[in-house]
């Protein structure tokens, strides 16, 4: 079966064919650096790092760019407001964007380019539109004109004439047109600013992409992405922009993820009603995160609520619970088996596949993943109940064959590390401090019944192992001991 992707600009599932198989150019429109991401961004980073992961399994060699907005007015609005300078908040939001995408798995894109390393791109790309007379300078400001583009709308299914209705000139402003976009904007007092032909000023937000979209990847690319929100106008201005400099295509497929809500309503800073994903991963662990937000299709809204959250804890509890049991019960028989390349094995192998070749459908994906486990939990049963009569080495190498396709699906849903070695490294943290608790409390205990031998013991084989412990009225505490390897 052949992958097929939802194009937003056909608005229908078209078969993946990329310009120059097997490389695959992916473009994601990242995070603009003045505040923490609320988990409806989450969504879309986390879809776009699972399409990559997908391409990957598939055979692609994708080469993935997702860039930082670190130039516009929010910083600027968000740095007067703090007295921060506005390069140190966007790089230290630039960081915090970091901590919470690494804690969700989601994977560093090959390239991260930032908008103020763009600048010249940016000028030398709206000097061509100038050029072809596809755009033009007032008064320091240069500004696109979007008539000049036949094919403006086509992306977000527009009629130019009904967004005429809605156009307006902003003060200050020196349009030919109300519809006209801006491409760079001349200085204002107190504000950052770069020298260019028209004037001191800086880059207005949608030129930004297509320069930096360009200038890593080329003048057409396979993918770009980038939530609901952005079809309209930051897309669709992206597209005409580009192509109007290039008069080549811009890009090949249009994906976008649908909205978080809150009973039924976007999720948006400007609407007051978002989450963090700070606040998200303080309440839950980050695998339940993840799977919530795959747990519909990429293109469906999915409602934000701390049930939804909580339910699909309870799912990747079920899913850890019933891997990590199998493979201790199957542990010692796995050396000497061969996983089975069944029929039942291929069955489930298949109809993941075809989940995630319709448009990357997470939804049936997970739906599969729960079959292959319902089925692992049978072989548990088949093994407790068998004698031996062959029985139990074949239910093992079942077991063996679904322990190790339902944690590669997993894995290709990026959620494999977060829900085993992430949770392992926490437990094992939670019974490191209770074993350390339970000998402080054996010592205590030896030391009131005077077997200071036994307590001495306990001490210094703790202290061995770099466990240092401090003995107060109040009790005893213990320390990490940092000179002990």
């Amino acid at each position: 079966m052949a992958l097929k992707i939802y194009n937003t600009a056909s608005r229908q599932k078209e078969d993946f064919a990329p310009q120059n198989p097997p490389v695959v150019t992916m473009y994601n429109c990242g995070p603009t650096v003045y505040d923490f991401f609320h988990i409806g961004n989450a969504r879309n980073f986390v879809v776009v790092d699972t399409v990559r992961r997908y391409l990957r399994h598939r055979g692609f060699q994708v080469r993935f760019a997702q860039n930082f907005t670190d130039i516009d007015d929010k910083i600027i609005r968000r740095a007067s407001e703090t007295g921060e300078a506005w390069d140190a908040l966007a790089q230290r939001f630039i960081g915090e964007y970091f901590k919470a995408a690494d804690a969700l798995g989601i994977e560093r894109a090959d390239i991260h380019p930032r908008a103020t390393d763009h600048i010249p791109q940016m000028i030398t790309l709206a000097e061509r539109l100038i050029a072809r007379g596809s755009a033009y300078e007032r008064g320091g400001d240069v500004y696109y004109r979007v008539r000049s583009f036949n094919g403006y709308g086509e992306l977000s299914g527009r009629d130019i004439n009904d967004l005429l209705e809605g156009a307006r000139v902003e003060v200050g402003e020196q349009k030919d047109d109300p519809l006209d976009f801006a491409l760079w904007k001349a200085s204002k007092p107190g504000e950052p600013s770069w020298p260019s032909p028209w004037g001191p000023g800086r880059p207005g937000w949608h030129i930004e992409c297509s320069a930096m979209c360009m200038s890593h990847l080329g003048e057409t690319i396979d993918i770009h992405s980038g939530g609901s929100d952005l079809v309209f106008p930051h897309h669709e201005n992206e597209r005409a922009q580009s192509m109007g400099a290039t008069g080549k295509p811009f890009v090949s497929y249009w994906l976008h993820n649908g909205f978080l809500t809150i009973n039924t309503e976007k999720m948006s800073k400007s609407l007051g009603n978002f989450s963090t994903i700070n606040e998200a991963l303080e309440k839950f662990p980050a695998a339940a995160v993840r799977f919530y937000l795959l747990s519909a299709h990429y293109r469906h809204p999915l409602d934000y609520s701390l049930e939804a959250l909580e339910e699909a804890q309870s799912a990747v509890g079920r899913l850890r619970d019933a891997v990590v049991t199998a493979e201790k019960l199957f542990g010692s028989r796995q050396a000497d088996a061969t996983p089975a390349a069944s029929d039942e094995i291929a069955g489930i192998d298949t109809a993941f596949t075809k989940a995630m070749d319709d448009d990357f459908n997470t939804q049936k994906a997970i739906g599969v993943i729960f079959e292959a486990v319902s089925i692992l939990n049978e072989k548990r049963q088949q093994l407790a109940c068998a004698t031996d009569g062959g029985g139990g080495a074949a239910a093992a190498m079942a077991a063996a064959g679904l322990i190790g396709l339902i944690r590669r699906m997993l894995g290709i849903l990026g959620l494999d590390a977060l829900i085993f070695t992430q949770a392992d490294a926490s437990e094992s943290a939670k019974l490191a401090d209770q074993l350390i608790g339970l000998l402080i409390r054996a010592r205590t205990l030896a030391r009131e019944n005077k077997q200071f031998k036994i307590s001495d013991f306990i001490r210094d084989e703790l202290d061995a192992i770099g466990i240092r412990l401090q003995d107060h009225p109040s009790g005893t505490i213990w320390l990490r001991n940092e000179s002990k390897e």
